[in-house]
């Protein structure tokens, strides 16, 4: 065939377009294979062991494949119906529990959460009082991160709700915005009272089994297929596998935050009813006005709660709504939530008037490609345009990499050398404890300190300057932090700092009988 040439002498900002064939014409690729040899590149720029892309346009799947390997060091390949933990993402399905009984008639939006939860209490009683089932899931409540209360102690969902309590809050009642997982633990709870049933079951009744998600699990425990992705973090430039099911399965006390876990053959199901009003193959789970207000924002986003890609996406404004995040872009409008535990990622992403959805996992703590593979898809399959957001966001969280590594040699250098414990290390051992933070019992093992948080987070006391010591973790994934012992005026061990947290020390056997007068 004749070469059909479309020449434009055009200088437009230095912009000259080129002839076109249609030989060029047969060899351009379509803009499936060219979005799959992008992701491909993509998982080997940023060293990804596993990953998963899935992609539903107009009501069907556009694009659906596995990368990568389950764990590295084995050869079992990641398919489509390799298991991944869904993390936060998890909090759009909640929201949407709580939508279910709205359409009910069985609670409103607007009702205070101690209708359905009378025992719930925070710090301020008069933040307890005005507290609505709506707050629960927009971050507002004015309490901070709160995340030891599962990610550092085992303790029971009934209990974590009850230590909101002792928790003095990092802002006033709905004037900021702090990301908060334990207000969706409430959420959760709010369900079970309302439904009659336990959040986990709720869920798989009206979510998972309407949507034909067989292999869903809503909890880690119950998570046994061996086709699942086995989580890794990097740490000192090198990939590790994270071999822990107790920290996996920690995030169960806090289910609705984040414990489901999912494959691409299930969640474009989800990804399609979230598009399309609620309905999947004929079913309805969610009226349209309720489906509506999922998406209605509903605060407002600071800029230091929002994820760095801001720097070069450059939105507008940044808001929530009830279980997601959302910006313009484009002059687009976009809904998205990503979900990070340890060694596992998630990003939902949606574009809603191009009826396109976006779903990425991966076994590698935040690895950050999952932005990427969003925006890419967007542009790709909706937009026209072809910004390397992989490179982009490369370099952009290198340079956030690397000045994390500044910042740590910059405390380092505070150090003060030579220096040595006020007390003997025998001094220092015994239990501390907190109301609030738990147990902390400190021993002594080869010679060194040696403390264990509430038997989940372990390690030894590295002397670090005078009652100052490293604690480097058994649980590498957690690399080290800081643990400082005060004295009282008598020169006794008083209590113990840890992360910012205060315990008290238990008085041994001796201490109580000097105390007692015997």
């Amino acid at each position: 065939m004749k070469e059909i040439y479309l020449v434009f002498m055009l200088l437009f900002g230095g912009f000259t377009i080129q002839p076109l064939t249609a030989q060029s014409r047969k060899t351009t690729p379509d803009p499936v294979s060219r979005f799959d040899s992008y992701v491909q590149q993509a998982v080997r720029n940023w060293q990804v062991p596993g990953l998963t892309v899935t992609v539903v346009k107009e009501g069907r799947v556009l694009f659906k494949k596995g990368y990568g390997i389950r764990e590295l060091g084995k050869p079992e390949r990641i398919d489509t119906q390799t298991l991944f933990a869904m993390a936060s993402t998890t909090k759009a399905m909640t929201a949407a529990c709580l939508g279910m009984l709205v359409d009910e008639g069985r609670l409103h939006w607007d009702d205070p959460v101690t209708n359905y939860l009378p025992d719930f209490q925070l710090y301020d009683p008069t933040v307890t009082r005005e507290l609505r089932v709506r707050d629960l899931l927009i971050h507002n409540t004015g309490v901070g991160n709160a995340d030891f209360l599962w990610a550092a102690m085992q303790i029971p969902s009934d209990e974590i709700l009850h230590r909101l309590r002792l928790i003095r809050p990092a802002y006033s009642f709905r004037s900021s915005f702090i990301y908060q997982n334990i207000m969706y633990l409430a959420a959760g709870k709010v369900v079970e009272k309302a439904s009659g049933i336990p959040w986990e079951t709720f869920i798989r009744k009206r979510i998972f089994e309407p949507l034909n998600m067989r292999r869903t699990q809503a909890l880690f425990r119950e998570v046994t297929d061996a086709n699942r992705a086995k989580p890794h973090i990097e740490v000192k430039d090198t990939i590790r596998v994270v071999n822990s099911r107790l920290e996996e399965g920690l995030v169960d006390a806090v289910g609705p935050a984040g414990s489901v876990w999912t494959c691409p053959d299930d969640i474009s199901a989800w990804m399609q009813c979230m598009l399309d009003s609620g309905r999947y193959a004929g079913k309805t789970l969610l009226k349209p006005a309720t489906w509506a207000e999922l998406f209605k924002p509903q605060a407002f986003v600071t800029d230091s709660q929002f994820y760095p890609t801001q720097q070069l996406t450059k939105p507008v404004w940044k808001t929530y709504g009830l279980g997601w995040f959302q910006h313009d872009y484009r002059g687009h409008h976009i809904n998205f939530h990503t979900g990070s535990l340890t060694g596992m990622i998630a990003i939902h992403g949606q574009l809603p008037d191009q009826k396109l959805a976006v779903y990425v996992q991966s076994n590698l703590d935040h690895a950050e490609l999952r932005h990427a593979i969003m925006y890419r898809a967007f542009d790709e399959f909706a937009l026209g345009a072809s910004r390397d957001w992989s490179a982009e966001f490369l370099k952009l969280y290198g340079n956030i990499k690397q000045k994390a590594k500044l910042a740590e040699r910059k405390s380092d250098s505070t150090r003060v050398l030579n220096t040595k414990p006020s007390l003997p290390l025998t001094a220092y051992i015994g239990s501390y404890s907190s109301p609030l933070y738990g147990k902390a019992d400190i021993t002594i093992q080869d010679g060194k300190l040696y403390v264990s948080l509430n038997k989940v987070m372990t390690g030894k006391l590295d002397h670090w300057h005078f009652d100052t010591f490293r604690l480097n973790y058994d649980q590498f994934w957690n690399g080290n932090d800081p643990v400082s012992f005060i004295l009282n005026r008598q020169g006794k061990v008083a209590r113990l700092s840890w992360n910012g947290a205060e315990l008290e020390k238990v008085p041994d056997a001796v201490d109580k009988g000097v105390a007692g007068g015997k």
